[in-house]
């Protein structure tokens, strides 16, 4: 093969068949179904991230619709349309470049061309690539004919970014989701391609460059074609490592366990070597949150590993990560980001929630210190005052203590709170009325004593023996009853303690 004629392996190994399509089962049976039911509709939307198909399956499509016995999801290799059609040469299966035609004057010499018949085929078949690149004339005058097209025309549209797609174009056309291909697929792809091109290769160097196509399978055989350039016949994880400037699992393990135990020390002079090896600051992150997902869910599934790291933990110093994300992508210093964003995953890590901290604590105090202090409840004896429990009550108010005591922790941890609480004063309104009824029958008594003739003291007087009397007495009467003092006498100053 001359020099001239070479491809790379994006487009030799390019599928010929809907068969050799990785990762896209539910686009292959949908299409496939409605091929067999002959339920074609009039336009389809491909949308998913690059190098995930969409375009090569439009291609496909165009094949198993077009070709001479069609329409059916296998064509024969030996067909001349469907070679045509994979090799861009058909007239009837039309590519057309969203960015670079994207005027309105274009797509009006569109819509007048799709009223010919086709030449040679069974559809005229349109594939336009980034749609969303188009303008907002381009896409109103699309409309019509995407709504009410020649029967023999159908539409592929195939784009990256669907936000950016009107809303009257998506609701005229099926939508496929194209999703991002596993890394276990592109691993056995790729080395189903190795073994094709005689290729020896470590298992770890293809997992390193599927990991870094981060679900693009036109990516990950793009870096398999330049390591080849680079190395050689044989590819080593290390040659992989250098190239593109990554760290290795074990260097990105042993980061993830430096973040658990906040070792800034060991952070900082592995932020020092990743610069001093020009590694990947952006790619390292990506891979520190991919380790910590793994421990998350590791610790969710084995009870054991929660000792290492809590999934609570997992989960914030997982937030720290990917909040800084973009600062480490897109700020001014690649280093001072990342470290900052470390710093700020081990912070992260340390906080524990109050939910947390109680449930812990809790298990670690005694089984006698949990149980609660009954409340002493008091108890009067027939006919007397006193009460029970140590607990005194007079006619004005009652008094209550509770005692709470709580010992210290086997792991002396000091868990202690006030062995009591103050003591207070509940004023009820049966000692209040019981005060009111005592103060009239005092002044009907002196009313109906001649000997001793009613003394009414004066304002002053009146309004200072008022001040002596305890805030609770004077509340009620004041608020409750509305009193007005006249006078004050013979009142037990012990029984308003």
């Amino acid at each position: 093969m001359s020099k001239n004629a070479y491809q790379v392996i994006a487009r030799r190994w390019r599928p010929k068949q809907f068969s050799e399509l990785v990762g896209q089962d539910h686009v292959v049976q949908t299409l496939g179904n409605a091929i067999k039911m002959d339920r074609i509709a009039h336009a389809y939307l491909f949308v998913g991230p690059r190098g995930t198909g969409k375009t090569t399956s439009a291609r496909l499509f165009a094949k198993s619709l077009n070709w001479e016995d069609g329409p059916s999801l296998e064509v024969p290799e030996d067909s001349d349309i469907g070679s045509a059609i994979m090799a861009g040469r058909c007239l009837d299966v039309i590519e057309i470049d969203g960015a670079s035609n994207n005027s309105v004057d274009q797509v009006r010499d569109l819509r007048d061309e799709c009223q010919y018949a086709p030449a040679q085929c069974r559809y005229k078949i349109y594939v336009i690539d980034e749609v969303h690149m188009l303008s907002q004339q381009a896409f109103n005058a699309l409309l019509k004919t995407l709504e009410e097209p020649p029967p023999h025309v159908k539409f592929v549209f195939a784009t990256t970014e669907s936000h950016k797609v009107l809303p009257t174009i998506v609701s005229r056309c099926q939508r496929f989701e194209f999703r991002s291909i596993p890394a276990p697929l592109i691993v056995q792809k790729l080395q189903e391609i190795c073994v094709a091109e005689s290729i020896e290769v470590e298992k770890e160097a293809i997992e390193a460059i599927a990991r870094m196509a981060m679900g693009g399978m036109r990516d990950a055989q793009s870096i398999l074609d330049q390591m080849i350039s680079f190395c050689g016949k044989t590819i080593s994880q290390a040659d992989v490592l250098e190239v593109y400037g990554l760290a290795s699992n074990e260097r990105i393990s042993n980061l993830s366990q430096f973040i658990i135990q906040a070792d800034y020390n060991s952070i900082i002079e592995c932020s020092d070597s990743f610069s001093v090896e020009g590694l990947d600051f952006y790619r390292a992150l990506l891979d520190l949150s991919d380790t910590f997902r793994e421990l998350l869910l590791s610790a969710l599934r084995e009870t054991d590993s929660r000792e290492l790291c809590s999934p609570e933990q997992c989960v914030r110093i997982l937030d720290a990560l990917r909040e800084g994300e973009e600062l480490v992508r897109m700020g001014l210093s690649e280093k001072t980001n990342f470290e900052v964003t470390l710093f700020r995953a081990v912070e992260a890590g340390r906080t524990r929630a109050i939910d947390h901290v109680i449930r812990k604590i809790s298990g670690m105090i005694p089984e006698e210190a949990k149980k609660k202090t009954e409340l002493i409840q008091p108890t009067f004896s027939p006919g007397t005052e006193k009460v029970s429990a140590s607990v005194e009550q007079s006619n004005v108010g009652v008094s209550r203590e509770y005692e709470r005591e709580i010992e210290p922790t086997d792991d002396e941890l000091l868990v202690q709170e006030e062995s009591s609480l103050q003591q207070g004063i509940e004023h009820s309104l049966e000692d209040a009325e019981a005060l009111l009824d005592q103060s009239n029958q005092i002044s009907s008594s002196m009313q109906m004593e001649d000997e001793a003739p009613r003394q009414i003291l004066d304002r002053e007087k009146i309004e200072e023996k008022i001040a002596d009397l305890p805030n609770g007495i004077r509340t009620v009467l004041e608020e409750k009853f509305k009193a007005d003092f006249v006078s004050i006498e013979k009142i037990d100053e012990t029984k308003l303690i």
